[in-house]
C-alpha cells in the first residue's frame, strides 16, 4: 500500500487553491489561519489516511510550495514488482 503526505511551505503559498481542486482524494484544503502576507495556505487533511503521495497537488502549484512524501508498504510493493532495495 501507498501512502502520502505533504509538507506546505506556508509561507510561500498563496491561497490560490489549485491544489485542492486537482487533489483526486479531496484531502488538501485551504487553512482556516492566515500566513504573513494575509492568504490562507494549502494544508493536508487526511484523518483517514488516503493520501497516495500521488505529487498532482505540487505539480500543479504555481509557487512550488508542496513537497510530497510517499511510504510504501513491502509487502505491497513487492506484491506489485516494485523494487525496493534489500530486507534483512
Amino acid at each position: 500500500m501507498v501512502r502520502g503526505r505533504i509538507i506546505v511551505d506556508t509561507e510561500r503559498c498563496k491561497g490560490c487553491g489549485l491544489c485542492v481542486a486537482f487533489c483526486p482524494k479531496g484531502v488538501v484544503q485551504l487553512a482556516d489561519t492566515f500566513n504573513a502576507a494575509g492568504y490562507h495556505p494549502a494544508q493536508l487533511r487526511d484523518p483517514q489516511g488516503i493520501c497516495t503521495g500521488c505529487t498532482i497537488c505540487a505539480l500543479v502549484c504555481p509557487e512550488a510550495a508542496i513537497t510530497v512524501y510517499r511510504t510504501f508498504s513491502i509487502k505491497t510493493a513487492v506484491a506489485d514488482g516494485v523494487c525496493v532495495g534489500s530486507v534483512s
